[in-house]
């Protein structure tokens, strides 16, 4: 502390007295020695004697007089802090430190309180501080819009109990095959507009890139994941309307035999119930059963979970120099990723009322 650049003067001067006292020198010889008086170093050394070095160091809680902000002024202002400004005639939304004082010190004697009349940013700061709020700052939330969220939540995690505990599929019986089904919309087509210059030894160590970049549009990937050995069956399309959703059942129902029955796990986008799609669903009775996923429940999708691996393992980074490029590349993925499957499992289930609710992993 006797050595310190960052602590205050008072503190770093009493360090010194009490490490030259601890020294055996004579508090006159500290007091002049240090160019302080001597009552100082009389206090310093009385103060760490009867109340520990660390009392001694620093000065004691003492208020000269009453606090002239009473609780119910600073009710007043933690009040205020609590009403977004635009509700109180400003254009901002959220409060500032500044604003807030700005405001109490201009309205504090019609509220009755005039002794904010001189409040700074730092006494504005120390009130919300007793009540930890932060007026300034956001913290999103989800409501709830989906009133039967629990009951498909389970709905959902039924079949994927099922599909767990279920043995290996024999096409040969009338089965039923469990896919999700889930859209990637936006998949943007950057090309570099100068070439990437690959890590050299000793220069540098990764791939260096420019920052400059120029976008060729976006495409979608429609993707169906079989939950029962992994494989992918996926489009990538321009847009992701009902006749790309139609084409992607198409290749679904081409891919697995007629006998089968093809259970979807999927979300409630307006391509999925569209009139169009019913209507190719009508033309196949029986074909494809739908389990639909709540309302702000992608996660219960593990159609995501794909989604994820997809963009850490080709499409992060990706430079392409045509949107139909890449669509090759990520049809090219996607048949890597069939050559060596992974089987995505709901591993952890725990027992919910009535037997059929299961948590996360």
């Amino acid at each position: 502390m006797s050595q310190s650049r960052t602590a205050s003067v008072r503190e770093v001067e009493r360090a010194k007295i009490l490490l030259a006292y601890a020294g055996g020198e004579p508090l006159r010889a500290i007091a002049k020695s240090l160019g302080v008086a001597r009552d100082t170093v009389y206090k310093c050394v009385d103060k760490a004697l009867a109340m520990g070095v660390d009392a001694g160091l620093r000065d004691l809680y003492h208020r000269p007089k009453e606090a002239s902000i009473g609780e119910d002024a600073k009710a007043w202002v933690t009040g205020v802090a609590c009403t977004k400004p635009k509700d109180l005639g400003y254009a901002a939304e959220l409060w500032t430190r500044a604003s807030l004082a700005k405001h109490v010190r201009a309205h504090c004697k019609e509220a009755g309180f005039p002794a904010l009349g001189k409040a700074a940013k730092v006494t504005v700061h120390r009130i919300l501080g007793e009540n930890a709020l932060h007026p300034e700052k956001i913290r999103y939330y989800l409501e709830r819009r989906d009133p039967e969220f629990d009951t498909k939540m389970r709905e959902v995690l039924v079949v994927y109990r099922e599909v767990a505990f279920q043995p290996k599929l024999d096409f040969d019986e009338q089965i039923v095959v469990t896919v999700c089904v889930d859209e990637k919309p936006g998949v943007q087509a950057i090309a570099n507009t100068a070439p990437d210059l690959p890590p050299v030894p000793g220069v540098h160590p990764t791939v260096d890139r420019d920052h400059e970049y120029k976008r060729m549009g976006t495409v979608s990937i429609l993707a169906a994941l079989d939950l029962h050995d992994g494989h992918v069956i996926a489009r990538v399309e321009d847009r992701h309307r009902s006749a790309e959703f139609i084409l992607l059942l198409k290749d679904l129902d081409a891919y697995y035999p007629q006998g089968a029955t093809i259970r979807l796990v999927l979300d409630n986008h307006s391509s999925h119930i569209s009139k169009e799609t019913r209507d190719y669903l009508a033309s196949r009775p029986g074909r494809f059963i739908y389990v639909h996923t709540p309302k702000h429940g992608s996660w219960l999708n593990l159609a995501e979970n794909l989604f994820g691996k997809m963009a850490r393992t080709f499409l992060k980074h990706i430079r392409v120099q045509s949107k139909a490029e890449l669509k090759r590349r990520i049809l090219q993925g996607i048949q890597e990723m069939n050559e060596e499957p992974a089987v995505f499992k709901w591993t952890k289930f725990q027992a919910l009322p009535d037997k059929e609710n299961m948590s996360m992993n």
